[in-house]
């Protein structure tokens, strides 16, 4: 279950947060679409591409994206997108499932979606998927199981790895 602070701050444990993909899973096979090719863009929507992947035995293609670096991750600057897409299969094709954690300004899925038409003409069609969808966005994703009305700043379970380092590592599992 969410865990609030403030109206500002979503705290989401492990286990929810696996649960939280499991229903996105969900909410794509209920709709009746299916998908050929998926697409996650890392490293938010590694976790969220990585169950679908195995849920539905699709090969996973990885696009880095990244605009929250500065203030260890809390703070959006530009947005940079990779040059190139990793994957094992063929060229990304047919109908793409493009898959992320959250979806804040809608500018990254917005700007993904411009790139992969205008670089890969043999996708007929994108569809998107989030966990979240935040009220501030300018983007609507086809498929988010949480709407959050108050934009709050969602603190997840992998972020205690952000300022870690290993010597913080090191004493974490001494301390275990």
């Amino acid at each position: 279950m969410n865990r609030k602070l403030s109206e500002s701050d979503l705290y989401v444990g492990w286990d929810e947060y696996h649960g939280l993909i499991e229903r996105l899973c969900l909410l794509v096979h209920e709709s009746g679409w299916r998908f050929d090719s998926l697409l996650c863009l890392a490293r938010g929507g590694l976790r969220v591409g990585d169950v679908i992947s195995r849920i539905y035995d699709v090969p996973l293609a990885i696009l880095a994206a990244s605009s929250y670096r500065a203030a260890a991750g809390t703070r959006q600057g530009q947005l940079d997108i990779g040059e190139y897409i990793t994957m094992t299969s063929n060229a990304l094709s047919g109908k793409l499932l493009l898959v992320d954690d959250l979806v804040d300004s809608g500018v990254t899925l917005g700007r993904v979606i411009g790139h992969l038409k205008s670089r890969y003409p043999a996708i007929e069609e994108v569809r998107t998927g989030v966990i979240w969808y935040k009220a501030c966005s300018d983007f609507r994703p086809d498929f988010f199981v949480q709407y959050l009305a108050n934009n709050p700043w969602i603190h997840q379970p992998f972020e205690i790895y952000d300022a870690m380092g290993a010597e913080k590592l090191v004493e974490h599992l001494r301390n275990k």
